[in-house]
């Protein structure tokens, strides 16, 4: 592998291996991640599991719809103008906003997530691809309360590789995004269990009582910043895969995996 590729692998096994969400916003909003949540209601887990499903089906259905393949660079900071713009509203009127500001937020991430993909040689008019960008809203939670064992980069890719691939057939054969097909249901609720933890961290920032607008805005930034450093470390691996073969790169992942934490 040839080194620049192996420092950009390197970088890839940083960001998708210790994501650092979880600090960025307990120093957002003043305390430790895990007193966060202490702020959110009882109804909270239902509101986020309501919120994360029908974001992710809105997301979904917008990108195999509107994505195209013209090469150009990453948009990201339109992007992530657009989300805290979004996140300020979120900041505003807390838990009550989340079922109107989530599927907005997450259909301009998924968006900047297929910018990133196209940047990285991807093609955006294949559903498999367009599956994959959504994929890295099931990275964006790793080493969370999981296991660690379950939550690994390629554990989580294995974890969705067959439903992936399920649905990538059936969005081929009919042609169409169809929300309820039962294969596109498994996916999407694969993706929103571990999206949600994430997004529970999100709305529990949010809802620390002084934070209101301003810090509402702050919170959806390191979001969106969060979910682009991952898709770019994940379609990083997936354009070292198509040069070098998966074998290859998972091997050198692991190897260099096994180092940060040696040296941590």
């Amino acid at each position: 592998m040839l080194e620049e590729d192996l420092n950009a692998l390197r970088s890839a096994v940083a960001a998708l291996e210790h994501p650092g969400l979880a600090a960025r916003l307990g120093e957002i909003a003043g305390k430790p991640i895990e007193l966060l949540g202490r702020a959110l209601p009882e109804a909270a887990s239902k509101a986020v599991a309501t919120a994360t499903t029908k974001a992710l089906n809105a997301a979904l259905a917008v990108a195999l719809r509107t994505m195209q393949n013209e090469p150009k660079a990453a948009s990201g900071l339109l992007h992530k103008a657009l989300v805290t713009t979004s996140g300020a509203v979120g900041g505003s009127f807390g838990l009550a906003a989340l079922p109107i500001e989530l599927p907005i937020s997450t259909i301009i991430m998924l968006r900047s997530i297929g910018d990133i993909a196209r940047s990285e040689g991807e093609d955006l008019t294949t559903p498999e691809t367009a599956l994959s960008c959504l994929q890295v809203f099931a990275l964006g939670g790793l080493k969370g309360e999981r296991d660690a064992a379950e939550s690994g980069y390629f554990a989580v890719r294995g974890l969705l590789a067959k439903s992936i691939a399920e649905a990538a057939r059936f969005i081929v054969d009919r042609g169409v995004f169809a929300e309820g097909a039962p294969v596109l249901v498994r996916l999407i609720a694969l993706v929103a269990s571990r999206f949600g933890v994430v997004v529970t961290q999100k709305l529990a920032a949010q809802a620390v009582p002084v934070i209101g607008a301003l810090g509402g805005a702050a919170v959806n930034y390191a979001f969106i910043d969060h979910f682009q450093e991952i898709a770019r470390a994940h379609f990083v691996v997936r354009r070292l895969e198509r040069r070098y073969g998966q074998a290859t790169v998972r091997a050198a992942y692991q190897r260099l995996s096994g180092e940060a934490s040696a040296a941590a």
